[in-house]
C-alpha cells in the first residue's frame, strides 16, 4: 500500500471514532433535553416531637419518610425513562392557612400534592387550587363525608376510608360468627363518627349492636397508674349478653384499658385490640419484607399506615407517569381514573382507585399489636366488580356525584 494510501486509510479510521464522539454527544444532549421532571409537594401540619413514654405517638416526620422513599423508587425506574423526581416538602405552622400553601405551590408549579392534613384543612386546600391545574392526594383524613357530600373531583383518597375499616372488621366477625357487639363510644368528635361507621357496617353485615354506652371514666390507657375511678370501670360491662366488644377511642384515651379490667373475658376489636388498617408492622407478606426493611433504613423507625398512603400516592404518580410519558396532572388524574391503571402495593393484588369518589380500592389488614390475622375482604364477599368493593360505600349508595 503507498504511503497516500496509508495517510488515507489512518484519516478514515480516525474520522469513526470522532464521528461517534459527536452523534454521542448529540444524543446525551438529545436525552438531557427530554428529560421529563416531576415535582411532588408534601403538604403537612407541624407534628409536635411524640414523647419517649409513648411508642404509639405519631413521629414527627409521619408521611414525609413514606413520600421520600417513593420519590427514591420512582427515580430508580425513571433513571431509565429519562423521568427525575423532585419532592417539595411544606410544613404548616400553627395558624398557616392551606390556603397560603396552595397559593405557594401554585406560583412554583406544582400540582401533584400529597396532604397529610385534617379534613377541614384539606377542603380548604383543594378548594383553593379547584381553578388550577392540580390533583391532591389525602393520606390522612378518613372522613367518610370526604368520600361523599364533600367529595372533590381535584382530591384522590388514599387512606382507606372509616367505612372501609368497619367494613372490614365487620366481615371477620361475621365470618367468626361473633354477632354480638357490645360498643363503648368516647367523648370525642372523632370517636362518635367512628361509632356511627360501625353502626353502619353493623347493618350492612347482619352484626347486632346489642350495647352501647359512652366512656366517661377519663384517658385511663394515658395515665399509665392507679386511677380513683377504676373500681367503677371494673363494673363497666355488666350484665350485658355479647360476642365480643368494640371501641371508638381513635385518640387512644381508653381502649388499651379496657383488656383485663372488665368483668367478662371477651375479646376487644376498633380502633384498639383487633384493629384494621392500610399498613401494619407485621405485614411482611407478598413482598412486603422488603418494603418494611428499606422504610427501616431509611426512616430508623417502623412504617405507620399514614407513611405507607404517602409512600402509595407518591407511587401512584410516578406508575401514571410512566404510562401517559407527562407530568401534567390532569393526564395523570384522567389515567388514574381508567381501567388501565393499577399499582402493585405489597397487598397481593393491584390497588386502583374508584372512579366515583376517587377513593383507593385496596385490601386492608386485620391485625392485633404482633401479628397480622387476616386480610379483608373476606373470601366468599363478592362484588360485581371486584370484591375490594364490598369495603366501604359503594356506588349506589353514594352521595359524591362528581363528573
Amino acid at each position: 500500500m503507498t504511503t497516500a494510501r496509508l495517510r488515507a486509510a489512518a484519516c478514515r479510521c480516525l474520522a469513526i471514532p470522532i464521528l461517534i464522539l459527536i452523534l454521542g454527544g448529540g444524543q446525551g444532549q438529545a436525552a438531557e433535553a427530554a428529560r421529563l421532571d416531576v415535582r411532588i409537594a408534601v403538604v403537612a401540619r407541624e407534628k409536635s416531637p411524640p414523647p419517649l413514654y409513648d411508642p404509639a405517638a405519631a413521629p414527627a416526620d409521619e408521611a414525609l419518610q413514606g413520600a421520600r422513599l417513593a420519590v427514591i423508587d420512582n427515580n430508580t425506574t425513571g433513571s431509565f425513562l429519562s423521568q427525575h423526581y423532585d419532592l417539595d416538602e411544606v410544613i404548616l405552622r400553627a395558624g398557616q392557612s392551606p390556603a397560603d400553601a396552595a397559593r405557594q405551590l401554585a406560583e412554583k408549579g406544582v400540582g401533584l400534592i400529597i396532604a397529610d392534613l385534617p379534613a377541614e384543612d384539606l377542603l380548604t386546600l383543594a378548594d383553593a387550587l379547584k381553578d388550577r391545574n392540580a390533583v391532591l392526594f389525602n393520606v390522612a383524613a378518613q372522613d367518610d363525608s370526604l368520600r361523599g357530600r364533600d367529595c372533590r373531583a381535584n382530591i384522590f383518597h388514599v387512606a382507606p376510608s372509616r367505612a372501609m375499616l368497619t367494613d372490614a372488621l365487620a366481615q371477620f366477625l361475621l365470618v367468626k360468627r361473633w354477632t354480638k357487639l357490645f360498643l363503648v363510644t368516647g367523648p370525642k368528635p372523632a370517636d362518635r363518627l367512628y361509632a356511627d361507621a360501625l353502626h353502619d357496617s353493623a347493618k350492612k353485615f347482619g352484626l347486632k349492636i346489642v350495647a352501647e354506652k359512652p366512656w366517661t371514666f377519663g384517658a385511663l390507657a394515658r395515665a399509665r397508674g392507679d386511677n380513683i375511678t377504676e373500681a367503677a370501670a371494673l363494673d363497666f360491662t355488666r350484665n350485658v349478653d355479647y360476642d365480643i366488644m368494640a371501641v371508638a377511642d381513635e385518640a387512644g384515651d381508653f381502649g388499651d384499658y379496657i383488656p383485663y379490667h372488665g368483668s367478662d373475658p371477651k375479646l376487644l376489636v376498633g380502633t384498639q385490640g383487633l384493629i384494621a388498617a392500610s399498613w401494619h408492622p407485621t405485614q411482611f407478606a407478598w413482598g412486603a419484607e422488603q418494603l418494611q426493611d428499606r422504610f427501616l433504613r431509611l426512616a430508623k423507625r417502623q412504617m405507620r399506615p399514614i407513611d405507607y398512603q404517602a409512600w402509595t400516592a407518591a407511587r401512584a404518580i410516578g406508575e401514571a407517569v410512566v404510562q401517559v410519558k407527562s407530568a401534567d396532572p390532569r393526564a395523570i388524574s384522567a389515567y388514574m381514573l381508567g381501567p388501565d391503571f393499577g399499582l402493585a402495593a405489597f397487598k397481593g393484588v393491584a390497588v386502583s382507585f374508584r372512579p366515583w369518589d376517587r377513593q383507593l380500592r385496596q385490601p386492608l389488614l386485620l391485625a392485633q399489636p404482633a401479628f397480622l390475622v387476616a386480610v379483608a375482604p373476606q373470601p366468599g364477599f363478592l362484588h360485581q366488580r371486584t370484591p375490594l368493593d364490598t369495603l366501604g360505600v359503594d356506588e349506589p349508595e353514594t352521595q359524591c356525584h362528581l363528573p
